[in-house]
């Protein structure tokens, strides 16, 4: 008998939009390079500039400041570089400071040799310690720092503003990693005080593969590129345009942005009823991040003595997709970096689950998800009972 699945793992990626869908069929039925001055390259180029005026929308940015990549791991890499340049002042930055719950794709430095990043603490509720910032930030006005606006683990919001000030105040710069939070929570590039900002096409209902790199001013310049080679993306980015990919991210951002208000008060219920549930059955539960501003759509839950491995692939069994506060690779778990920056005991940190909800998660989504969380959790410790007897 086919079981029946229910995907809660948006944050991992969501499913394509029917109006990205939509997009990436026209634009494949066009045959032309961006780069050609025919007819055929000005239609492809059209249907680009198009999108960067969408995805530019969302962000509250201009479009000539949007330079598309090939998704939010290569934009993180384009951005986290000495040779930024901010008005032609060929000064470049001579420290990184990343916060300690950054996305793997920050945390590995971009350009940085090793010595010139630092971490920054985050605080018991998943927060950036500001007073820890200003204290990291003393001594240069060439510092880079990069915070995410919402991490993909917990869903924590962070003080983005406040940390611009702080940033600005000490002469540094500040890039954001929105990945996680664009689409789901307005993030205007300017009224955040963000220097730059990367976003993701499949976190938001757009194709994977496809991301932007997006400045608030034209003044700064990366003076470096990633890849180098044609001229495309104003010198920025070298290579074919992915023209496909790009509509289908400007429709996806186009249609986050209308429904964004919306959809975000209706998985804020959602996610209250699936935690009320939980709760419920399991008095013991812990929500990481629960006392922050979290994404909507967002909930990481631990039992103690029950591993997020094991829960996982039950849960799979059960036609429920989750995912785990840990990485895991090879049969092999390592505790989540982000639990552990936040002081959450290694043996907690490990039975970590993550449930991210999206713009169809349903009521009844929500009732099946947690009439398979009762199989799960007696059915495992039960189990464990057993072995421990």
């Amino acid at each position: 008998m086919t079981i029946e699945r229910t995907y809660f793992d948006w944050n991992a990626t969501a499913p394509l939009r029917a109006e990205a869908r939509t997009a990436m069929m026209a634009a494949l039925d066009h045959t032309g390079n961006a780069s050609s001055v025919h007819g055929e390259g000005r239609a492809a180029r059209k249907l680009i500039e198009a999108a960067r005026e969408q995805v530019a929308a969302l962000v509250g940015a201009s479009p000539k400041n949007v330079t598309f990549t090939s998704g939010g791991t290569e934009a993180n890499m384009l951005a986290l570089t000495p040779a930024i340049e901010v008005g032609g002042l060929k000064a470049p930055r001579d420290r990184l400071l990343i916060s300690s719950i950054e996305h793997l794709s920050v945390r590995a430095g971009g350009r940085f040799a090793l010595e010139q990043i630092q971490d920054v603490p985050v605080v018991s509720n998943g927060q950036i310690d500001l007073a820890a910032l200003k204290d990291r930030l003393k001594g240069s006005e060439r510092t880079l720092v990069s915070v995410m606006l919402a991490n993909n683990e917990t869903g924590v919001v962070q003080p983005i503003r406040e940390v611009a000030e702080i940033v600005h105040e000490a002469g540094g710069l500040l890039h954001v990693d929105a990945v996680q939070g664009a689409g789901r929570i307005p993030c205007d590039i300017a009224g955040l005080g963000a220097d730059m900002m990367t976003i993701s096409a499949h976190k938001l209902g757009g194709p994977q593969g496809i991301g932007a790199l997006i400045r608030r001013d034209e003044a700064l310049h990366i003076a470096q590129p990633l890849i180098k080679g044609g001229g495309q993306e104003r010198g920025a980015r070298a290579g074919t345009e992915n023209v496909a990919a790009i509509a289908g991210f400007g429709a996806a951002a186009a249609a986050a942005k209308l429904a964004m208000e919306q959809d975000a008060r209706r998985m804020t219920a959602l996610r209250e009823r699936l935690e009320a549930g939980l709760r419920a059955t399991a008095p013991s539960v812990v929500f990481f991040g629960h006392d922050s501003p979290r994404i909507p759509n967002t909930t990481l839950f631990a039992v103690a003595s029950l591993k997020a491995e094991t829960a996982i692939i039950s849960f799979d069994l059960n036609g429920i997709a989750v995912s785990s506060g840990s990485a895991c690779s090879s049969g092999k778990v390592a505790a989540s970096h982000v639990l552990a920056a936040m002081g959450v005991a290694p043996e907690l940190a490990r039975g970590a689950v993550r449930v991210s909800l999206g713009w169809s998660t349903t009521e009844d989504d929500i009732e099946q998800f947690l009439n398979a969380w009762n199989k799960v959790s007696s059915s495992l410790l039960k189990e464990q009972r057993g072995i421990a007897a």
